[in-house]
This record gives C-alpha cells, structure tokens and sequence, in this order.
C-alpha cells in the first residue's frame, strides 16, 4: 500500500514563528502556516484546514466508489467538512468534524442514498483516524 509524506519547518517560536508545509506530490510547496493563519486571517494554511480538505475528500472519494459498486454510473458529488477546534485544558483538541454533502445521482432512491452515505462516512480512511464527533448533513438533488 501507498506511503505518502509531508514535512513542515517551523523557524521562530510561538506567536512569532513562522512555518512551512510541503507535501511529497509538490502540491504544497512550502506553503506558510503559524499563529496567524490559524487563529487570524492571515494567507496560509492550518492544521484543521488540512484536515478538512484531508476529510471532505476522502469522504466523498469512498462515496463515489461505494455508489459505483452499487451499479450507479454517473452523478456529482461536493462535500465541505467544517473541523472545530475546541479550547482543551493549555492547549486545544479537534472536537468535530462536520461533513455537508450535496449530491447528484440519476436513479438512487434518498433512503438507499442515505444509507450508502453512512457507510462511507464511517468507513473512509481519514473518518476512521480522527478522534472526535463525525457528522453528516446531505441534500440528494
């Protein structure tokens, strides 16, 4: 099976460093990240928005090959994954991770769709790895 890599540098430290991610596909190239992307409005990323990128694709990656395999051809998935990061103690805990689906599938019935939906929110790689609350909202159009 697949090993894929990132690496983040840090240099400073605290609210006064300053970080870059790369990812293994060059993708990210030393794309910033600190303080003031994740708790300001800063350019750059963050951990929770990695996450929910990490989440919401994942999510709707198992959901198009679980629809597939139940015989369905053709449809548009688009999923947006919305990651709380709650205070916890000194520090901070990702609490949910709230998935919000809409879907196009010609010929699936909404119970069938839902159904499916579940499965592939419990069951994608990245739902399994996360430690907190995993919701799922969906709109089948």
């Amino acid at each position: 099976m697949p090993k894929k890599t990132a690496s983040a540098r840090y240099e400073g430290l605290g609210k006064d460093g300053r970080g870059h991610i790369s990812s293994q596909s060059g993708v990210l190239s030393d794309t910033p990240y600190g303080f003031n992307t994740r708790f300001g409005d800063e350019k750059g990323t963050n951990p929770e928005e990695l996450v929910a990128a990490a989440h919401a694709s994942c999510f709707t990656m198992a959901l198009s090959f679980a629809l597939a395999k139940e015989g369905f051809a053709d449809g548009t998935l688009e999923t947006k994954a919305e990651v709380t990061l709650d205070k916890d103690g000194d520090g901070f805990t990702v609490t949910r991770s709230e998935l919000s689906l809409t879907a196009s599938v010609p010929g699936v019935e909404a119970d069938q769709f839902a159904e499916i939906a579940r499965g592939a929110k419990e069951n994608c790689p990245i739902s399994k790895l996360l430690n907190c609350e995993i919701t799922l909202t969906h709109t089948l159009q």
